[in-house]
């Protein structure tokens, strides 16, 4: 069990705001399941982010694109059953919210109401700021996401870092500052410089959360299937690796298989 903030009964935007104040660093992983959800907010994890990245890791689309608002707030609501400390953000799936503030605000209420959700994260900067402002004006919590946004994948047409010229670098720190003077409680700054992610961290009041952008951010956020090692062919610089679940799975399983095959199970300590 983590020792961080171990007084704490349950993560808020406050919390977050302090713990950049007093220089503690937010522990963040996706999640997308109650059983998972369960293990990962015991072991003293601050924000569990139930990401569209659902899409990928579960549903096995190549992109972040197809999943649906419906099966955001089935995954939300899996997570929010588990959880008893952490600060539990959803994204808005893509088409809910680009474009039209009135239909982000109708998707991020129906989160909150139907998943019980803390708060909702959007992709991108000025583009959806008339978005924010009105999920804000209903009281529902805003983190932004800026650098690599998997929603725009194809207009990008790459996953390769962000931000490296400084065009577009001078439009992400004006990006930071919009989101943060709007209101939002935080931002995600994913695959970009570090020595970037350090001057927006530094410009910034609200915490940053990288992915592939440095240790100078206030926390990080990686997806909980990466970590734990179940993907296998996902290798980026950013990953670190805490276990090796593919291997062992299939190798218990395959276990299964031998025992079952040959009659080694059930036996006649497994039947009745």
């Amino acid at each position: 069990m983590s020792t961080a903030k171990k007084d704490v009964k349950r993560i808020t935007t406050h919390i977050l705001q302090s713990m950049k104040q007093e220089g503690e660093k937010i522990s963040m992983l996706t999640a997308y399941d109650f059983s998972l959800a369960k293990i990962v907010d015991a072991a003293g994890i601050d924000m569990i982010l139930v990401g569209d990245s659902a899409s990928n890791v579960i549903a096995g689309h190549e992109t972040t694109l197809p999943i649906t608002l419906d099966q955001m707030i089935y995954h939300a609501s899996a997570v929010i059953r588990a959880v008893k400390r952490c600060f539990v953000v959803v994204d808005l799936p893509f088409g809910t919210y680009q474009g039209n503030s009135t239909k982000a605000l109708d998707s991020a209420i129906r989160i909150m109401k139907e998943s019980g959700a803390h708060g909702v994260k959007l992709e991108g900067g000025e583009e959806i700021i008339e978005s924010v402002e009105r999920i804000l004006s209903a009281g529902v919590p805003v983190m932004g996401h800026l650098g690599l946004t998997p929603q725009s994948i194809y207009k990008f047409g790459t996953y390769t870092v962000r931000a490296k010229e400084k065009a577009e670098a001078d439009r992400l720190i004006k990006d930071a500052k919009l989101l943060a003077k709007t209101g939002c409680f935080g931002v995600v700054l994913e695959k970009i410089p570090a020595k970037l992610a350090k001057r927006v961290s530094k410009a910034i009041k609200i915490p940053t959360i990288g992915i592939g952008a440095g240790p100078d951010c206030d926390g990080q956020v990686l997806v909980l299937h990466d970590v734990l090692g179940i993907t296998k062919d996902f290798n980026p610089r950013f990953l670190r690796r805490y276990l090796n679940l593919y291997d062992e799975i299939h190798e218990a399983i395959g276990n299964y298989v031998d025992d079952v095959k040959s009659g080694d199970f059930p036996s006649a300590k497994e039947q009745y």
